[in-house]
């Protein structure tokens, strides 16, 4: 493995010190490193991996220095249109370093999300004419490729791509850790909020640690998984398809358990459904500022005022709660009011260690799912 430091000064040797991205679980030690040794202006974490593309076309164009986006392969569909129309060399041809977690490569076990991901990473690469090469595990090596990344992108102002595997860098445990002072755990709201739901409600459960515990809270009640729609892959849309259900099935009311890194992703669907006005639709972020499904890099969760933003874009009753009891109260009322509702729930940082995963497939979730909204 690679010290994520060795590669962090490898690139500053040649003057690359800017770094836009959306955290990824295999570059979790080097974004930890990042982060603890950028300044904010030369880290920002993005609401997505497109925005993290216009982040670094405007650093170049104000610097003339190559920038890195950093992102899970599964942001590659988030970068097509700016790889397309922004920074292609018969367009503004911008060069910039995409370092890219490979998630779901062929002949390597993970998670049924990340399969389809993984076939495709290097052919989205090919079809969008992006050179690149798999990042090496040995620093020797990785020096020379380095050094024929940037010789590239220098001579044809043209993007290039490390793509990396599992097990690339070397353990780094982020210093530089956000905490707030709320006490209420996410897993312990989620069970909390789903606890309250009438026989008939459905729940669309946004990507990463919410479906894994909203599973893992049906499991250790006896229950089923049929009222849930465990959203594993495509962050930032499980809203749209909450709104979905909500608009088809209006004898039903229709709960989106999402994120704030989910949430602030898209967050411009957030003005779809609040426009749309679903009176059985209720929106609950779990914001606790930080994306923890990839090693808890920070997000602007807890730093905005997302209630004010529910309001401005029209959703019909908004409310924010960090402490269970109030939760309570708050879940009673909501039987009684039509939506669409926006609920922020603060909550502290982190998840059980020995938390699981979903073990039916996501066939068996939706096959489930649509026959107890046929019901």
């Amino acid at each position: 493995m690679i010290k994520a430091q060795f590669f962090y000064d490898t690139l500053a040797a040649y003057g690359i010190n800017f770094y836009a991205g959306v955290p990824d679980s295999l570059l979790k030690n080097l974004c930890a490193y990042i982060t603890d040794h950028a300044d904010a202006n030369h880290n920002i974490i993005a609401a997505n991996e497109g925005g993290a593309m216009g982040l670094a076309a405007g650093h170049y164009l104000a610097t003339g220095q190559i920038p890195v986006v950093y992102m899970q392969n599964s942001g590659e569909g988030n970068i097509i249109n700016p790889l397309a129309s922004l920074t292609d060399k018969e367009v503004y041809n911008i060069p910039i370093l995409l370092v890219i977690g490979w998630r779901g490569m062929p002949g390597s076990h993970d998670e049924p999300q990340h399969v389809k991901q993984g076939k495709v990473t290097t052919g989205l690469l090919n079809v969008m004419g992006i050179d690149y090469t798999v990042l090496s595990k040995e620093e020797d090596k990785v020096e020379v490729q380095i050094k024929k990344a940037v010789d590239y992108m220098q001579r044809t102002k043209e993007c290039y791509a490390f793509v990396v595997e599992k097990d690339t860098f070397d353990a780094y445990a982020l210093q530089n850790v956000g905490k707030n002072n709320l006490s209420m755990s996410r897993e312990e709201a989620i069970q909390t909020v789903a606890a309250a739901l009438g026989d008939k409600d459905a729940i669309v459960s946004t990507t990463g640690m919410i479906s894994r515990e909203l599973f893992e809270y049906r499991t250790a009640m006896n229950e089923g998984h049929q009222r849930d729609f465990l959203t594993v892959g495509s962050m930032g849309h499980a809203s749209q398809i909450a709104l979905g259900i909500a608009l088809a099935k209006q004898d039903r009311k229709v709960w989106c358990f999402d994120g704030d890194g989910a949430s602030i992703m898209h967050m411009g669907s957030m003005a779809i459904t609040a426009q749309k006005a679903p009176r059985n639709y209720v929106h609950v972020v779990f914001n606790n500022g930080a994306h923890d499904s990839v090693g808890g890099q920070p997000t602007v969760g807890l730093n905005i005022n997302l209630p004010a933003v529910a309001t401005a874009l029209g959703y019909k009753y908004v409310y924010s709660v960090e402490s269970k009891d109030r939760l309570k109260v708050l879940l009673e009322n909501l039987k009684e009011i039509e939506g669409p509702v926006f609920l922020e729930v603060r909550v502290k940082k982190g998840n059980r260690k020995d938390l699981g995963r979903p073990t039916t497939s996501p066939i068996q979730n939706k096959e489930a799912l649509m026959a107890f909204l046929k019901d």
